[in-house]
């Protein structure tokens, strides 16, 4: 959150609020003397104006959250999915007390449930948790607040203590992303903990604080900035998904390589083909190319996301791939994945470098050859120029009359571009639709 500087006039008092034996009050700054228990962060400015008296409330907001790698999450004798969560400042509350034994609302991808229900069941089972497991079709199509309200009200017949009682989501982004905004909003914030079981939500969805829904027949139109407690990740799970999902994630990490980590870029390059063969659970060719890939991906990411994770700053290198994929991906929905939306829109952002002069040739074609080689498409039909003008009309709208267009700028490096021209985007266009796709129409 931006750091406030009230305009201080000769009228304005600013005040420190100090609680004393559980009542809050207000005390001018630097005047106060005697006992206090606590002093708060939030701060009160007072001021007198011919109109009548103005209040400014600052008030700092602190979330902390944990993204934790393990082995097992479903083994009954690994604690991490009923306590790992908490963080070492805070008391164990959610330990198991005689009187109160530990209470959990799970929400399941159905098709996650078909492979893993009797191993949730088991352990919840095993470790005496009273449970609720709500199984939902937790697809793209079905990413709407009429989803969100089905979870409210199974959530609100099971009842959880709203500070020590986290929900957990198991399953891909959008269930993810569903359950965060229903947690959201069951009164008004519900802790929630992220399981991703895809290979995209756990390097995307799982480590920021974004939750959203579809809107007006627009991707993620409705949503909020609330992280969640923790997020558990375990690639055990990467086994079960098909080879097309696995290249579905592969394309998130590609877009942080090129974005931020040459030698990440370089190791889906010379490793991709091994990461879609082993599914990411085998590190027997020496450099270890599963955790490697999946910690470097994480690290840029929350990178980014971390000083900025209520989007305060547009300017977002994450957003590389996501200018005219939205629209691209709900225009053919279902026939498109997330992350096959994203790197179509990548690969002709790659054209837009080159023409601008920002790549090379053989980036360009390095680039491209990358992407192939993780079995991600590269062009698509329904991706016109009055897409792409279109998109970009929207993001002007949007992001303060600015197109905040992040362009890779060689191998592993990226800027923000403001004002790419016209002919450049119709010419790259024209490039990229002659030499990956069909001859494009003018």
């Amino acid at each position: 959150m931006g750091k406030f500087h009230p305009h201080h006039t000769d009228n304005t008092t600013e005040y420190n609020l100090l609680r004393v034996k559980s009542t809050w009050t207000r005390r001018e700054k630097h005047s106060y003397t005697g006992p206090a228990e606590c002093v708060s962060a939030a701060q009160i400015y007072e001021s007198l104006t011919e109109k009548g008296t103005s209040w400014t409330v600052v008030t700092p907001i602190i979330f902390s959250y944990k993204v934790l790698e393990t082995r097992g999450l479903l083994d009954p004798s690994n604690s991490t999915l009923l306590t790992g969560h908490i963080l070492n400042s805070q008391p164990a509350d959610t330990l198991r007390t005689p009187t109160k034994p530990l209470k959990r609302f799970v929400v399941v991808d159905q098709e996650v449930q078909k492979i893993y229900g009797a191993q949730i069941t088991e352990y919840f089972e095993a470790n005496n948790v009273i449970y609720k497991i709500l199984a939902l079709p937790t697809t793209e199509e079905n990413k709407s607040m009429e989803m969100v309200l089905k979870i409210l009200e199974e959530l609100n017949s099971f009842s959880v203590d709203r500070r020590s009682e986290p929900v957990i989501a198991i399953g891909g982004g959008v269930c993810l992303d569903l359950v965060g905004l229903a947690a959201s909003l069951y009164r008004r914030r519900t802790p929630y903990i992220r399981v991703p079981t895809t290979l995209l939500s756990y390097i995307d969805a799982s480590v920021g604080a974004k939750t959203g829904v579809n809107f007006a027949n627009c991707k993620n139109k409705l949503g909020a900035y609330v992280p969640p407690t923790a997020t558990f990740l375990d690639l055990s799970f990467i086994k079960t998904i098909p080879r097309r999902h696995i290249s579905n994630g592969l394309a998130e990490m590609l877009k942080m390589a090129l974005m931020k980590h040459r030698d990440l870029f370089e190791l889906l390059e010379k490793q991709g083909q091994f990461l879609l063969d082993s599914k990411f659970q085998s590190d027997n060719s020496g450099s270890q190319p599963a955790s490697s890939s999946t910690r470097l991906a994480i690290t840029t990411m929350l990178e980014e996301l971390a000083p900025n994770l209520w989007e305060d700053d547009l300017n977002r290198l994450v957003d590389f791939g996501h200018l005219i994929s939205p629209a691209l991906e709900m225009k053919v929905l279902p026939s498109l994945l997330h992350g096959e939306a994203v790197n179509i829109d990548m690969a002709y952002m790659v054209y837009v470098s080159w023409e601008s002069g920002l790549l090379t040739a053989e980036e360009k074609n390095r680039i491209i050859g990358c992407m192939v080689g993780l079995e991600l498409p590269v062009w698509h039909q329904a991706f016109t120029m009055e897409l792409i003008q279109s998109s970009l009309q929207d993001r002007l709208k949007h992001s303060g009359g600015l197109e905040r267009m992040p362009l890779p700028v060689g191998l592993g490096h990226a800027e923000i571009f403001n004002n790419t021209s016209f002919k450049i985007l119709q010419s790259a266009f024209e490039k990229w639709c002659n030499e990956l796709g069909v001859p494009a129409e003018i």
